[in-house]
Protein backbone atom coordinates (compact mmCIF):
# COMPACT_ATOMS: atom_id res chain seq x y z
CA UNK A 1 0.00 0.00 0.00
CA UNK A 2 1.34 3.61 -1.03
CA UNK A 3 0.48 6.84 0.71
CA UNK A 4 -0.26 7.89 -3.17
CA UNK A 5 -3.43 6.57 -3.13
CA UNK A 6 -5.69 7.15 -0.99
CA UNK A 7 -7.35 4.42 0.67
CA UNK A 8 -11.15 6.49 0.57
CA UNK A 9 -12.00 8.61 -2.95
CA UNK A 10 -11.50 12.29 -1.62
CA UNK A 11 -14.75 14.40 -2.66
CA UNK A 12 -17.08 16.56 -0.82
CA UNK A 13 -17.22 15.73 2.46
CA UNK A 14 -20.92 14.93 4.16
CA UNK A 15 -22.87 16.83 6.22
CA UNK A 16 -21.62 16.38 10.43
CA UNK A 17 -24.20 14.42 11.85
CA UNK A 18 -22.30 12.91 14.63
CA UNK A 19 -19.85 13.81 17.66
CA UNK A 20 -17.11 12.05 15.74
CA UNK A 21 -17.88 13.75 12.30
CA UNK A 22 -16.97 17.28 14.62
CA UNK A 23 -13.83 16.09 15.70
CA UNK A 24 -12.62 14.95 12.55
CA UNK A 25 -13.50 18.13 11.13
CA UNK A 26 -11.01 20.55 13.64
CA UNK A 27 -8.67 17.49 13.20
CA UNK A 28 -8.55 17.72 9.92
CA UNK A 29 -7.38 21.89 10.25
CA UNK A 30 -4.64 21.13 12.77
CA UNK A 31 -1.90 20.31 10.26
CA UNK A 32 -1.55 17.05 11.21
CA UNK A 33 -0.78 14.70 8.19
CA UNK A 34 -0.79 11.38 9.84
CA UNK A 35 -2.68 9.63 12.71
CA UNK A 36 -0.54 6.36 14.20
CA UNK A 37 -2.86 3.80 15.61
CA UNK A 38 -3.90 -0.02 16.68
CA UNK A 39 -7.51 -0.18 16.62
CA UNK A 40 -9.98 -0.46 18.82
CA UNK A 41 -13.43 -0.55 19.35
CA UNK A 42 -13.70 2.63 21.92
CA UNK A 43 -12.94 4.99 19.49
CA UNK A 44 -14.55 2.96 16.47
CA UNK A 45 -16.89 6.02 16.12
CA UNK A 46 -14.08 8.59 15.29
CA UNK A 47 -12.30 6.01 12.95
CA UNK A 48 -15.47 5.90 10.66
CA UNK A 49 -15.44 9.55 10.90
CA UNK A 50 -11.84 9.39 9.91
CA UNK A 51 -12.64 7.65 6.57
CA UNK A 52 -15.82 7.80 6.00
CA UNK A 53 -16.21 11.69 6.75
CA UNK A 54 -12.59 12.94 6.15
CA UNK A 55 -11.69 10.07 3.91
CA UNK A 56 -8.45 9.36 5.43
CA UNK A 57 -6.51 12.13 4.76
CA UNK A 58 -5.02 15.19 6.32
CA UNK A 59 -4.84 12.89 8.89
CA UNK A 60 -4.48 9.88 6.94
CA UNK A 61 -4.14 6.69 9.34
CA UNK A 62 -0.68 4.79 9.87
CA UNK A 63 -1.88 1.30 10.81
CA UNK A 64 0.59 -0.23 13.83
CA UNK A 65 0.66 -3.54 15.43
CA UNK A 66 0.86 -2.11 18.70
CA UNK A 67 0.28 0.68 20.94
CA UNK A 68 3.88 0.97 21.44
CA UNK A 69 4.69 1.60 18.12
CA UNK A 70 2.41 4.06 17.48
CA UNK A 71 3.40 6.11 19.75
CA UNK A 72 7.23 5.02 18.74
CA UNK A 73 6.33 6.42 15.17
CA UNK A 74 5.12 9.53 16.05
CA UNK A 75 8.22 9.92 18.01
CA UNK A 76 10.20 9.42 15.32
CA UNK A 77 8.30 11.40 13.01
CA UNK A 78 9.02 13.97 15.27
CA UNK A 79 12.24 13.60 15.62
CA UNK A 80 12.59 14.77 11.99
CA UNK A 81 10.45 17.27 11.79
CA UNK A 82 9.99 18.81 15.72
CA UNK A 83 6.19 18.54 14.85
CA UNK A 84 3.63 16.57 15.70
CA UNK A 85 1.61 13.70 14.41
CA UNK A 86 -1.89 12.13 16.04
CA UNK A 87 -1.63 9.42 17.90
CA UNK A 88 -5.32 7.25 18.94
CA UNK A 89 -5.10 4.93 21.55
CA UNK A 90 -7.75 2.05 22.77
CA UNK A 91 -9.16 2.68 25.79
CA UNK A 92 -7.70 1.75 28.96
CA UNK A 93 -5.90 -1.27 27.56
CA UNK A 94 -4.29 0.21 24.74
CA UNK A 95 -3.37 3.52 27.01
CA UNK A 96 -1.10 1.02 29.16
CA UNK A 97 0.33 -0.86 26.07
CA UNK A 98 1.69 2.68 25.48
CA UNK A 99 2.45 3.92 28.72
CA UNK A 100 6.10 2.70 28.19
CA UNK A 101 6.22 4.93 24.59
CA UNK A 102 4.80 7.77 26.08
CA UNK A 103 7.38 7.92 29.01
CA UNK A 104 10.27 7.82 26.56
CA UNK A 105 8.73 10.76 24.20
CA UNK A 106 8.26 12.89 27.36
CA UNK A 107 12.06 12.41 28.58
CA UNK A 108 12.92 13.13 24.73
CA UNK A 109 10.55 16.23 24.63
CA UNK A 110 9.13 15.75 21.54
CA UNK A 111 5.53 16.62 20.67
CA UNK A 112 2.52 14.28 19.75
CA UNK A 113 -1.48 14.77 19.98
CA UNK A 114 -2.86 11.84 21.67
CA UNK A 115 -6.59 10.64 21.58
CA UNK A 116 -7.65 8.11 24.07
CA UNK A 117 -10.91 6.68 24.49
CA UNK A 118 -13.27 5.28 26.60
CA UNK A 119 -16.17 2.88 27.05
CA UNK A 120 -19.07 5.34 27.90
CA UNK A 121 -18.71 7.00 31.02
CA UNK A 122 -22.58 6.74 31.74
CA UNK A 123 -22.70 3.21 33.10
CA UNK A 124 -26.22 3.08 31.48
CA UNK A 125 -24.68 3.19 28.47
CA UNK A 126 -22.43 0.38 28.64
CA UNK A 127 -22.20 -2.98 26.53
CA UNK A 128 -22.43 -5.60 29.36
CA UNK A 129 -18.64 -6.82 30.09
CA UNK A 130 -16.62 -5.58 27.49
CA UNK A 131 -16.95 -1.85 28.18
CA UNK A 132 -17.21 -2.20 31.24
CA UNK A 133 -13.43 -3.38 31.60
CA UNK A 134 -12.29 -0.77 29.01
CA UNK A 135 -13.62 2.05 31.42
CA UNK A 136 -11.81 3.63 33.68
CA UNK A 137 -12.33 6.52 36.10
CA UNK A 138 -9.63 9.36 35.62
CA UNK A 139 -7.78 7.09 33.24
CA UNK A 140 -5.09 9.77 32.06
CA UNK A 141 -3.85 9.34 35.91
CA UNK A 142 -2.14 6.18 34.29
CA UNK A 143 0.35 8.72 32.19
CA UNK A 144 -0.40 12.06 33.95
CA UNK A 145 2.79 12.56 35.84
CA UNK A 146 5.14 11.60 32.09
CA UNK A 147 2.70 13.34 29.72
CA UNK A 148 2.07 17.40 29.37
CA UNK A 149 -1.42 17.54 30.10
CA UNK A 150 -4.48 15.61 29.45
CA UNK A 151 -8.36 16.38 29.44
CA UNK A 152 -11.34 13.94 29.41
CA UNK A 153 -13.83 16.29 27.78
CA UNK A 154 -17.87 15.66 28.48
CA UNK A 155 -19.33 17.23 25.84
CA UNK A 156 -18.57 17.61 21.77
CA UNK A 157 -17.99 21.73 22.32
CA UNK A 158 -16.01 20.83 25.49
CA UNK A 159 -13.98 17.98 23.12
CA UNK A 160 -13.34 20.82 20.57
CA UNK A 161 -11.57 23.16 23.17
CA UNK A 162 -10.01 20.04 24.29
CA UNK A 163 -8.31 19.16 20.56
CA UNK A 164 -7.05 23.30 20.27
CA UNK A 165 -5.97 23.29 23.76
CA UNK A 166 -4.09 20.17 23.43
CA UNK A 167 -2.47 20.76 20.08
CA UNK A 168 -1.55 24.06 21.16
CA UNK A 169 0.46 22.79 24.31
CA UNK A 170 1.99 20.07 22.59
CA UNK A 171 3.89 22.68 20.14
CA UNK A 172 4.92 25.22 22.75
CA UNK A 173 8.41 24.35 23.97
CA UNK A 174 9.51 22.76 25.80
CA UNK A 175 7.27 20.39 23.87
CA UNK A 176 5.86 16.50 24.76
CA UNK A 177 2.42 14.85 24.26
CA UNK A 178 -0.89 15.51 25.27
CA UNK A 179 -3.48 13.20 25.98
CA UNK A 180 -7.44 13.80 25.07
CA UNK A 181 -9.62 10.86 26.45
CA UNK A 182 -12.80 10.54 24.15
CA UNK A 183 -15.74 9.15 25.94
CA UNK A 184 -17.11 6.26 23.17
CA UNK A 185 -20.65 8.05 23.70
CA UNK A 186 -19.77 11.45 22.63
CA UNK A 187 -18.34 10.12 19.81
CA UNK A 188 -21.21 8.16 18.95
CA UNK A 189 -23.81 10.87 19.68
CA UNK A 190 -26.14 12.17 16.74
CA UNK A 191 -26.32 16.21 16.53
CA UNK A 192 -29.25 17.94 17.11
CA UNK A 193 -27.21 21.08 16.45
CA UNK A 194 -23.55 20.96 15.01
CA UNK A 195 -21.28 23.45 17.43
CA UNK A 196 -19.47 25.81 15.68
CA UNK A 197 -16.40 24.40 14.48
CA UNK A 198 -13.35 26.66 15.70
CA UNK A 199 -10.87 28.69 13.37
CA UNK A 200 -7.40 27.06 14.47
CA UNK A 201 -5.51 30.21 13.30
CA UNK A 202 -6.73 31.82 16.33
CA UNK A 203 -5.67 29.09 18.91
CA UNK A 204 -1.39 29.40 18.27
CA UNK A 205 0.55 27.97 20.91
CA UNK A 206 1.97 30.20 23.36
CA UNK A 207 5.40 31.83 22.23
CA UNK A 208 8.38 30.89 23.23
CA UNK A 209 10.15 32.81 26.14
CA UNK A 210 12.45 35.47 24.08
CA UNK A 211 15.98 35.47 25.75
CA UNK A 212 16.08 39.15 27.29
CA UNK A 213 16.79 41.03 30.32
CA UNK A 214 19.02 40.69 32.77
CA UNK A 215 20.24 37.12 32.87
CA UNK A 216 20.69 37.37 28.54
CA UNK A 217 23.04 40.37 29.15
CA UNK A 218 24.54 38.66 32.37
CA UNK A 219 25.22 35.81 30.05
CA UNK A 220 26.83 37.39 27.49
CA UNK A 221 29.45 39.74 29.51
CA UNK A 222 30.57 35.93 31.22
CA UNK A 223 31.13 34.50 27.41
CA UNK A 224 32.36 38.13 25.88
CA UNK A 225 35.38 37.87 29.27
CA UNK A 226 35.91 34.15 28.79
CA UNK A 227 39.16 32.95 28.12
CA UNK A 228 38.42 29.28 28.04
CA UNK A 229 35.06 28.73 26.96
CA UNK A 230 32.88 25.31 26.90
CA UNK A 231 29.50 24.95 24.79
CA UNK A 232 27.74 22.02 25.97
CA UNK A 233 25.38 21.12 22.91
CA UNK A 234 22.39 19.23 24.18
CA UNK A 235 18.51 19.54 23.02
CA UNK A 236 18.37 21.95 20.04
CA UNK A 237 16.53 22.39 16.99
CA UNK A 238 17.00 20.30 13.40
CA UNK A 239 17.41 23.01 11.29
CA UNK A 240 20.12 24.21 9.13
CA UNK A 241 20.02 28.02 10.03
CA UNK A 242 20.47 27.28 13.98
CA UNK A 243 23.10 24.77 13.21
CA UNK A 244 25.14 27.75 11.49
CA UNK A 245 24.35 29.94 13.79
CA UNK A 246 25.85 27.37 16.39
CA UNK A 247 29.10 27.35 14.59
CA UNK A 248 29.32 30.64 14.47
CA UNK A 249 28.72 31.53 18.01
CA UNK A 250 31.57 28.85 18.60
CA UNK A 251 33.97 30.26 16.00
CA UNK A 252 33.60 33.63 17.82
CA UNK A 253 34.23 32.62 20.95
CA UNK A 254 37.17 30.06 19.85
CA UNK A 255 35.53 27.63 22.50
CA UNK A 256 35.55 24.37 23.02
CA UNK A 257 32.54 22.05 21.67
CA UNK A 258 30.66 18.90 23.85
CA UNK A 259 27.91 17.11 21.65
CA UNK A 260 26.39 14.03 23.42
CA UNK A 261 25.18 10.53 21.85
CA UNK A 262 21.80 11.19 23.87
CA UNK A 263 20.85 14.32 21.57
CA UNK A 264 20.69 14.61 18.17
CA UNK A 265 23.08 16.11 15.76
CA UNK A 266 23.94 19.36 17.02
CA UNK A 267 27.28 20.82 15.67
CA UNK A 268 29.97 18.86 13.54
CA UNK A 269 32.22 16.25 14.51
CA UNK A 270 34.97 17.19 11.85
CA UNK A 271 35.03 20.62 13.15
CA UNK A 272 38.45 21.44 14.74
CA UNK A 273 36.57 23.16 17.71
CA UNK A 274 35.01 19.81 18.86
CA UNK A 275 36.57 18.95 21.49
CA UNK A 276 35.86 15.36 22.45
CA UNK A 277 33.98 12.50 20.70
CA UNK A 278 30.32 12.78 21.79
CA UNK A 279 29.42 9.87 24.31
CA UNK A 280 26.21 8.74 26.10
CA UNK A 281 28.09 9.17 28.95
CA UNK A 282 30.36 11.86 29.62
CA UNK A 283 33.89 10.41 28.78
CA UNK A 284 37.29 11.23 30.12
CA UNK A 285 38.26 13.63 27.40
CA UNK A 286 35.48 15.45 27.44
CA UNK A 287 35.44 15.63 31.29
CA UNK A 288 39.10 17.33 31.08
CA UNK A 289 37.84 20.11 28.78
CA UNK A 290 35.22 21.32 31.22
CA UNK A 291 37.59 20.81 34.26
CA UNK A 292 39.42 23.56 32.32
CA UNK A 293 37.22 25.48 31.48
CA UNK A 294 36.46 28.80 33.12
CA UNK A 295 32.56 29.50 31.52
CA UNK A 296 30.20 26.66 30.44
CA UNK A 297 27.34 27.64 28.30
CA UNK A 298 25.17 24.88 28.16
CA UNK A 299 22.25 24.72 25.50
CA UNK A 300 19.18 22.46 27.09
CA UNK A 301 22.23 20.02 28.24
CA UNK A 302 20.82 16.36 29.69
CA UNK A 303 21.49 16.28 33.35
CA UNK A 304 23.71 19.34 33.29
CA UNK A 305 24.29 18.87 36.97
CA UNK A 306 25.39 15.25 37.23
CA UNK A 307 27.59 15.62 33.78
CA UNK A 308 29.58 18.42 36.07
CA UNK A 309 29.84 16.41 38.91
CA UNK A 310 30.96 13.42 36.84
CA UNK A 311 33.37 15.77 34.71
CA UNK A 312 34.99 17.08 38.46
CA UNK A 313 35.53 13.78 39.67
CA UNK A 314 38.00 13.48 42.57
CA UNK A 315 38.55 17.34 41.96
CA UNK A 316 36.23 20.51 41.10
CA UNK A 317 34.79 22.47 38.46
CA UNK A 318 35.42 25.64 39.30
CA UNK A 319 34.08 27.38 35.77
CA UNK A 320 31.35 29.51 35.58
CA UNK A 321 27.55 28.03 34.10
CA UNK A 322 24.83 29.37 31.78
CA UNK A 323 22.16 27.65 31.38
CA UNK A 324 20.05 28.39 28.50
CA UNK A 325 16.37 26.09 29.05
CA UNK A 326 12.93 26.55 29.71
CA UNK A 327 13.12 22.96 30.83
CA UNK A 328 12.08 23.33 34.56
CA UNK A 329 8.08 24.36 33.44
CA UNK A 330 8.30 20.38 32.98
CA UNK A 331 9.58 19.19 36.05
CA UNK A 332 7.55 17.28 38.54
CA UNK A 333 7.81 15.07 41.78
CA UNK A 334 7.26 11.90 39.75
CA UNK A 335 9.24 11.87 37.34
CA UNK A 336 12.73 12.63 37.79
CA UNK A 337 13.89 13.73 34.24
CA UNK A 338 14.93 16.92 36.04
CA UNK A 339 18.15 15.08 36.93
CA UNK A 340 20.94 16.26 39.36
CA UNK A 341 20.52 19.53 40.52
CA UNK A 342 22.88 22.16 38.63
CA UNK A 343 25.19 24.95 40.25
CA UNK A 344 24.23 27.73 37.61
CA UNK A 345 25.47 31.10 37.79
CA UNK A 346 23.07 32.83 35.28
CA UNK A 347 19.80 30.94 33.77
CA UNK A 348 18.03 32.13 30.54
CA UNK A 349 14.48 31.07 30.43
CA UNK A 350 14.31 30.46 26.44
CA UNK A 351 14.93 28.31 23.64
CA UNK A 352 18.51 27.63 22.75
CA UNK A 353 18.20 28.38 19.47
CA UNK A 354 17.01 31.44 20.30
CA UNK A 355 19.63 32.19 22.44
CA UNK A 356 22.31 31.58 20.17
CA UNK A 357 20.93 33.47 17.35
CA UNK A 358 20.76 36.51 19.39
CA UNK A 359 24.29 35.91 20.95
CA UNK A 360 25.90 35.60 17.27
CA UNK A 361 24.26 39.11 16.35
CA UNK A 362 25.58 40.95 20.18
CA UNK A 363 28.54 39.03 20.19
CA UNK A 364 29.66 39.81 16.39
CA UNK A 365 29.22 43.66 17.11
CA UNK A 366 31.94 43.10 19.97
CA UNK A 367 34.98 42.82 17.86
CA UNK A 368 36.88 39.70 15.82
CA UNK A 369 36.64 36.15 16.53
CA UNK A 370 38.77 34.52 19.37
CA UNK A 371 41.36 31.92 18.76
CA UNK A 372 40.69 28.58 19.61
CA UNK A 373 42.08 27.23 23.34
CA UNK A 374 41.81 23.73 23.18
CA UNK A 375 42.93 21.08 20.42
CA UNK A 376 40.64 19.46 18.03
CA UNK A 377 39.76 15.82 18.82
CA UNK A 378 41.74 13.18 16.89
CA UNK A 379 39.86 9.74 16.98
CA UNK A 380 41.98 6.96 17.52
CA UNK A 381 41.97 4.77 14.57
CA UNK A 382 39.46 1.13 15.12
CA UNK A 383 41.91 -1.94 15.36
CA UNK A 384 40.94 -5.02 12.97
CA UNK A 385 40.53 -8.01 14.54
CA UNK A 386 38.87 -11.58 13.21
CA UNK A 387 35.42 -11.22 14.79
CA UNK A 388 33.06 -8.40 13.85
CA UNK A 389 32.54 -5.71 16.24
CA UNK A 390 30.22 -2.35 16.22
CA UNK A 391 33.26 -0.26 15.29
CA UNK A 392 33.07 -2.42 12.11
CA UNK A 393 29.62 -1.90 11.30
CA UNK A 394 30.49 2.19 11.73
CA UNK A 395 33.71 1.58 9.37
CA UNK A 396 31.78 -0.52 6.62
CA UNK A 397 28.87 2.07 6.36
CA UNK A 398 31.27 5.22 6.16
CA UNK A 399 32.36 2.89 3.07
CA UNK A 400 29.56 2.13 1.29
CA UNK A 401 27.49 5.15 2.08
CA UNK A 402 30.07 7.64 0.58
CA UNK A 403 28.80 10.30 -1.03
CA UNK A 404 25.00 9.70 0.13
CA UNK A 405 23.04 11.60 2.31
CA UNK A 406 21.77 9.13 5.45
CA UNK A 407 20.00 9.83 8.65
CA UNK A 408 21.16 7.57 11.29
CA UNK A 409 17.81 7.41 13.48
CA UNK A 410 19.21 5.64 16.13
CA UNK A 411 22.52 3.91 17.11
CA UNK A 412 23.13 1.13 20.00
CA UNK A 413 24.92 1.96 23.44
CA UNK A 414 27.85 -0.11 22.32
CA UNK A 415 28.66 2.47 19.21
CA UNK A 416 32.02 4.72 19.61
CA UNK A 417 30.72 8.14 19.51
CA UNK A 418 34.17 8.66 17.66
CA UNK A 419 32.83 7.00 14.62
CA UNK A 420 29.94 8.95 14.43
CA UNK A 421 30.67 11.50 11.82
CA UNK A 422 27.50 14.23 11.32
CA UNK A 423 27.69 17.62 9.36
CA UNK A 424 24.17 18.22 9.53
CA UNK A 425 21.45 18.15 11.67
CA UNK A 426 19.35 15.49 10.45
CA UNK A 427 22.52 13.60 10.03
CA UNK A 428 21.44 11.95 13.59
CA UNK A 429 18.54 11.84 15.36
CA UNK A 430 19.73 11.01 19.10
CA UNK A 431 18.50 8.47 21.50
CA UNK A 432 14.68 7.85 23.16
CA UNK A 433 14.98 9.48 26.23
CA UNK A 434 13.30 7.60 28.36
CA UNK A 435 15.75 4.44 27.53
CA UNK A 436 13.15 2.19 26.89
CA UNK A 437 14.18 -1.15 25.16
CA UNK A 438 12.03 -2.32 21.82
CA UNK A 439 11.88 1.63 20.90
CA UNK A 440 13.89 1.61 18.41
CA UNK A 441 12.26 0.12 15.51
CA UNK A 442 8.63 1.88 15.57
CA UNK A 443 11.03 5.37 15.97
CA UNK A 444 12.83 4.22 12.58
CA UNK A 445 9.37 3.78 11.14
CA UNK A 446 8.76 7.94 11.84
CA UNK A 447 11.85 8.58 11.23
CA UNK A 448 11.19 7.21 7.50
CA UNK A 449 7.96 8.77 7.09
CA UNK A 450 9.26 11.92 7.94
CA UNK A 451 12.01 11.71 5.14
CA UNK A 452 9.78 9.59 2.42
CA UNK A 453 10.86 11.76 -0.72
CA UNK A 454 13.83 13.53 1.05
CA UNK A 455 16.36 12.17 -0.76
CA UNK A 456 18.11 11.19 2.73
CA UNK A 457 18.32 7.26 3.82
CA UNK A 458 17.16 6.74 7.06
CA UNK A 459 18.99 4.19 9.16
CA UNK A 460 18.61 2.75 12.20
CA UNK A 461 21.42 0.78 14.09
CA UNK A 462 19.85 -1.40 16.80
CA UNK A 463 20.74 -4.03 18.99
CA UNK A 464 19.34 -7.32 18.98
CA UNK A 465 17.41 -7.21 22.15
CA UNK A 466 15.83 -3.80 20.95
CA UNK A 467 14.86 -5.41 17.46
CA UNK A 468 13.63 -8.42 18.75
CA UNK A 469 11.50 -6.68 21.55
CA UNK A 470 9.63 -4.03 18.55
CA UNK A 471 10.15 -5.93 15.48
CA UNK A 472 6.73 -6.00 14.57
CA UNK A 473 6.79 -2.17 14.07
CA UNK A 474 8.53 -2.13 11.12
CA UNK A 475 5.78 -4.47 9.42
CA UNK A 476 4.22 -0.88 8.80
CA UNK A 477 7.23 0.48 6.91
CA UNK A 478 6.24 -2.39 4.51
CA UNK A 479 3.15 -1.98 4.55
CA UNK A 480 3.30 1.65 3.55
CA UNK A 481 6.73 1.20 1.13
CA UNK A 482 8.48 3.39 3.24
CA UNK A 483 12.66 3.05 2.20
CA UNK A 484 14.56 2.40 5.54
CA UNK A 485 17.38 0.32 6.16
CA UNK A 486 17.99 -1.35 10.08
CA UNK A 487 21.44 -2.99 10.77
CA UNK A 488 21.16 -5.23 13.61
CA UNK A 489 24.18 -5.19 15.50
CA UNK A 490 23.90 -8.95 17.19
CA UNK A 491 25.52 -9.59 20.04
CA UNK A 492 23.16 -12.43 21.13
CA UNK A 493 22.98 -11.25 24.59
CA UNK A 494 21.61 -8.09 26.78
CA UNK A 495 24.97 -7.60 27.34
CA UNK A 496 24.49 -4.32 28.93
CA UNK A 497 23.54 -6.49 31.73
CA UNK A 498 26.56 -8.53 31.73
CA UNK A 499 28.73 -5.66 32.18
CA UNK A 500 26.46 -4.86 34.92
CA UNK A 501 26.59 -7.91 36.61
CA UNK A 502 30.13 -8.29 35.89
CA UNK A 503 31.11 -5.14 38.30
CA UNK A 504 28.81 -6.16 41.08
CA UNK A 505 30.55 -9.54 40.83
CA UNK A 506 33.84 -7.61 40.97
CA UNK A 507 32.96 -5.47 43.78
CA UNK A 508 31.71 -8.56 46.00
CA UNK A 509 34.41 -10.80 44.93
CA UNK A 510 32.46 -13.28 43.02
CA UNK A 511 33.01 -15.40 39.46
CA UNK A 512 32.66 -12.79 36.71
CA UNK A 513 32.38 -16.02 34.71
CA UNK A 514 28.81 -15.89 35.27
CA UNK A 515 27.71 -12.62 34.07
CA UNK A 516 25.84 -14.23 30.73
CA UNK A 517 23.48 -15.91 32.90
CA UNK A 518 19.51 -14.59 32.32
CA UNK A 519 21.36 -12.57 29.55
CA UNK A 520 22.27 -14.39 26.35
CA UNK A 521 19.90 -14.95 23.87
CA UNK A 522 21.11 -17.69 22.42
CA UNK A 523 19.90 -21.44 22.18
CA UNK A 524 18.07 -21.08 20.18
CA UNK A 525 19.22 -18.28 18.29
CA UNK A 526 16.70 -15.89 16.65
CA UNK A 527 16.79 -15.97 12.91
CA UNK A 528 16.53 -11.75 12.29
CA UNK A 529 16.54 -12.15 8.52
CA UNK A 530 13.61 -14.98 8.69
CA UNK A 531 11.61 -12.74 11.18
CA UNK A 532 12.40 -9.97 8.75
CA UNK A 533 11.24 -11.43 5.96
CA UNK A 534 7.59 -12.80 7.53
CA UNK A 535 6.64 -8.99 8.25
CA UNK A 536 7.47 -8.26 4.62
CA UNK A 537 10.73 -6.75 4.51
CA UNK A 538 13.59 -7.80 3.11
CA UNK A 539 16.16 -9.61 5.67
CA UNK A 540 19.97 -10.64 5.15
CA UNK A 541 22.21 -12.27 7.41
CA UNK A 542 23.59 -13.43 9.59
CA UNK A 543 26.45 -11.29 8.73
CA UNK A 544 30.04 -12.62 9.85
CA UNK A 545 33.09 -10.76 8.45
CA UNK A 546 33.92 -7.71 7.13
CA UNK A 547 33.76 -8.77 3.63
CA UNK A 548 30.39 -10.14 3.83
CA UNK A 549 29.41 -7.19 5.34
CA UNK A 550 30.49 -4.69 3.08
CA UNK A 551 29.03 -6.32 -0.10
CA UNK A 552 25.77 -6.95 2.07
CA UNK A 553 25.26 -3.35 2.80
CA UNK A 554 26.03 -2.44 -0.76
CA UNK A 555 23.26 -4.67 -1.89
CA UNK A 556 20.79 -3.32 1.44
CA UNK A 557 21.87 0.33 0.12
CA UNK A 558 20.53 -0.34 -3.34
CA UNK A 559 17.23 -2.40 -2.18
CA UNK A 560 16.70 0.81 -0.21
CA UNK A 561 17.29 3.10 -3.10
CA UNK A 562 14.49 0.89 -4.93
CA UNK A 563 11.85 1.61 -1.75
CA UNK A 564 12.65 -1.53 0.52
CA UNK A 565 12.08 -1.68 4.02
CA UNK A 566 15.66 -3.59 4.41
CA UNK A 567 17.28 -5.30 7.94
CA UNK A 568 20.63 -6.92 8.22
CA UNK A 569 21.54 -8.89 10.83
CA UNK A 570 25.32 -8.51 11.76
CA UNK A 571 26.87 -11.09 14.66
CA UNK A 572 29.15 -8.96 16.72
CA UNK A 573 31.24 -10.13 19.42
CA UNK A 574 30.25 -8.93 23.04
CA UNK A 575 32.77 -5.86 23.72
CA UNK A 576 32.99 -3.59 26.60
CA UNK A 577 31.12 -0.23 25.75
CA UNK A 578 32.35 3.31 25.76
CA UNK A 579 32.13 5.17 29.15
CA UNK A 580 32.13 2.87 32.09
CA UNK A 581 31.34 5.39 34.71
CA UNK A 582 27.74 4.77 33.00
CA UNK A 583 27.63 1.05 34.82
CA UNK A 584 28.13 2.66 38.87
CA UNK A 585 25.91 3.87 40.52
CA UNK A 586 27.41 7.73 42.29
CA UNK A 587 29.21 7.15 45.38
CA UNK A 588 30.72 3.93 44.07
CA UNK A 589 32.87 4.48 40.93
CA UNK A 590 36.27 3.93 42.11
CA UNK A 591 34.78 0.06 43.46
CA UNK A 592 32.71 -0.51 40.49
CA UNK A 593 35.35 0.42 38.23
CA UNK A 594 38.28 -1.85 39.42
Amino acid sequence: MSFDEPSVPVGERPQIRWGSDALAELLSALDLPYLALNPGASYRGLHDSLVNYGGNQAPTMVLCLHEEHAVAVAHGYAKVTECPLAVALHSNVGLMHAAMALYNAFCDRVPMLVLGATGPVDAAERRPWIDWIHTSADQGAVIRSYIKWDDQPASVAAALESLLRGNALTRAYPRAPVYVNLDAALQEEELAVVPPIPDPVRFQPPTTPWPGGSSLYQALALLTSAERPVILVGRVGRSKQAWDQRVALAEWLGAAVVCDLKSGAGFPTEHPLTAAAPATFLNEHAGSVIRAADVVLSLDWTDLGGTVRLAAGTGTVDARVVSVTNDHVLHNGWSKDHFELPAVDVHVPAHPDDFVRVAVERLQEAGPARQPWSEPFVAPAAEPGEDLTVRDIATAMRTEFSGQEICLVRLPLGWDGADLHVEHPLDYLGQDGGAGIGSGPGMAVGAALALRGSGRIPVAVLGDGDFLMGATALWTAAHYELPLLVIVANNRSFFNDEVHQERVARVRDRPVENRWVGQHIRNPDPDLAVVAEGLGLVGHGPVSDAEELGRVLRAAIAQVAEGATVVVDVRVVPHGYPGGPAVARAGQQTAASQ
